[in-house]
């Protein structure tokens, strides 16, 4: 993780590096198929009209074009045309965009309520950093239903998400969760109807902290100081259980929204406390930028790792995806993978136990052997056992030097009687093998991520 990137925002993982991404992955993907999920994929480009429908980020979206067509009208030209074109072509943000026009596009196909899972590269143009790159991958769950949702979706989505967390190798995590109905609802209980722009300043809390939003919310929304101080009394409200709904009633404020948001998040809290105990908290000041979410927010932080941001968000949103008079309310969380595994990294939290795929290497005794040690190899692959073949008929040293190089721990060896036999270079171990019945132990057979 020391190295120097060539072009900067932009991760590329060296193999040990990259088997620790792909336990990642395949534990998430495991974990989304055990729960229903099932996988989709969608392109990378989209319009720019579709990208920034919901939610204004268009400094943050790269736009696509030829460079052919960039040398006649001129790169002013061009990105001015991108941004006033909604027809023009750019790569997609997030997945939950691009996933919305996929459901509308396929309604007629899919089964509602439809239970996805999308595990894909998004673009972003923001300025590297750690936690932060211009090319990362994520992974979505999703569960959207034709006209209505159940509420109880938002709760499973939770769980599904603490399950999945549950399984990686990092550190604890907290699932910090709001609803934006009762956000809202407060607000206009309070008299700013620009819930919004009061969202959006709350959104800013850990940055800027508290005394810098109230003045946002003064002189940007016209918020009186006793209003301000309201929302932020509001913001401050964090329980591990529902003691936030007593405590949201103690500020004074009546409103039905309010109400509608203060029931469904005590609805996902309490299932939490008892399926998920300490992963979760209430946590009224978490508002979530983007525009399209209707109810339930989530951001997740990794404990003691707070300055990283959040490694997994979202939400609901009732009408992102709709085609004429037909609704596609959705729920979904999005984990920032290529975050996630750039902290794994940079802090040693986990490793893979070898280098490479590779268990077995076949030496060869000489150049004419290859034919055999690539029988030998077929008997070890047809269970399971990844093997390479020498490519070089050296001296043995030379071969071994060559497996332990690769991080390849057992090297095979069959002399001119056809006697086999397998070392394991870690130990010095030599011991009488058959190539139709001899298996690794278990913790060889496959590369393992172990927590450091």
């Amino acid at each position: 993780m020391a190295r120097t990137a060539s072009l900067s925002g932009f991760p590329e993982w060296l193999p040990e590096e990259r088997l620790v991404e792909l336990h990642v992955l395949d534990t998430l993907r495991r974990t989304f198929e055990l729960h229903g999920f099932s996988s989709i994929e969608t392109r990378a480009v989209e319009t720019v009209g579709q990208l920034l429908r919901k939610g204004e980020i268009d400094k943050e979206v790269y736009g696509l074009s030829r460079l052919q067509d960039d040398e006649a009208e001129g790169a002013t030209g061009t990105a001015a045309s991108h941004k006033g074109d909604p027809h023009a072509l750019a790569l997609h943000f997030d997945l939950t965009v691009p996933f919305a026009r996929y459901v509308v596009e396929n309604a007629g196909y899919l089964a509602f309520p439809f239970r996805r899972y999308q595990i894909q590269k998004v673009w972003r143009g923001e300025r590297p950093q750690e936690g932060r790159a211009r090319e990362f991958t994520q992974a979505d769950i999703d569960i959207v239903g034709d006209g209505e949702l159940p509420f109880r979706y938002d709760v499973e989505i939770a769980l599904v998400i603490a399950e999945a967390l549950g399984a990686l190798p990092i550190p604890d995590f907290l699932l910090r969760i709001n609803n934006r109905k009762l956000a809202e609802g407060f607000y206009n209980g309070i008299g700013l109807t620009d819930t919004a722009g009061v969202l959006r300043s709350i959104d800013k809390l850990e940055k800027i902290g508290p005394a810098r939003v109230a003045e946002l919310l003064q002189t940007e929304l016209g918020a009186t100081e006793e209003q301000a101080q309201a929302a932020l009394k509001l913001a401050g409200i964090r329980t591990q259980d529902t003691s936030f709904v007593q405590q949201v009633r103690a500020l004074g404020v009546s409103n039905e929204l309010l109400e509608e948001g203060l029931n469904e998040l005590e609805q996902v809290i309490a299932a939490a406390v008892q399926r998920a105990p300490g992963k979760v908290v209430a946590d009224l000041s978490i508002a979530r930028g983007l525009d399209y979410y209707t109810g339930t927010v989530v951001e997740t932080v990794l404990v003691g790792h707070e300055q990283l941001g959040s490694i997994c968000s979202g939400g609901r949103y009732d009408a992102l995806a709709s085609k004429g008079n037909r609704k596609f309310p959705g729920v979904g969380l999005s984990i920032g993978v290529t975050r996630l595994v750039s902290r794994i990294l940079s802090q040693d939290l986990a490793k893979a136990s070898r280098t490479v795929p590779t268990a077995v290497l076949v030496a060869l005794n000489n150049d004419g052997s290859w034919g055999a040690a690539q029988d030998i190899a077929a008997q070890l692959r047809s269970r399971g056992i990844a093997t390479e073949v020498a490519a070089k008929a050296e001296k043995f040293g030379k071969q071994i030097k060559f497996a332990d190089r690769r991080g390849i721990p057992f090297v095979w060896f069959t002399d001119d009687d056809g006697k086999h036999q397998v070392k394991d270079i870690r130990t010095g171990e030599q011991v009488d093998a058959d190539p139709a019945a001899w298996t690794p132990a278990e913790e060889d057979l496959q590369v393992r991520v172990v927590r450091a």
